[in-house]
């Protein structure tokens, strides 16, 4: 059973940072993509980022430049790096692994 655990969120001002991370247990993360999404208040969940196995990397215009995804397939972790953080920012985080595998999220607060 895949299990996928984020972490990492947390209240900043704007301007600031928080890098998240997501772990996965019951499969090894080699040789998979993994997805970040967003879920803001009100809003349908939207796509943020994505790493390939060979760690090419796509994100959505509206992060490009400050976030970045990474990939540690030794600690089976994935990573999400966020700078100079907007209040638009605001919202779930969740990490998805294939097929159809979801973590719970992490909250991540950003104040004018």
């Amino acid at each position: 059973q895949v299990q996928l655990v984020e972490s990492g969120g947390g209240v900043v001002q704007a301007g600031g940072s928080l890098k998240l991370s997501c772990v996965v247990s019951g499969r090894g993360t080699e040789g998979y993509t993994f997805r970040w999404y967003r879920e803001a208040p009100g809003n349908q969940r939207e796509f943020v980022a994505y790493i390939t196995s060979n760690k090419n990397t796509h994100y959505t215009a509206s992060v490009k430049g400050r976030f970045t995804i990474t990939r540690d397939d030794d600690k089976d972790t994935i990573y999400l790096q966020m700078d100079f953080l907007k209040p638009g920012d605001t919202g779930v985080y969740i990490c998805n692994f294939p097929n159809n595998n979801w973590g719970l999220g992490t909250r991540v607060t950003v104040s004018s």
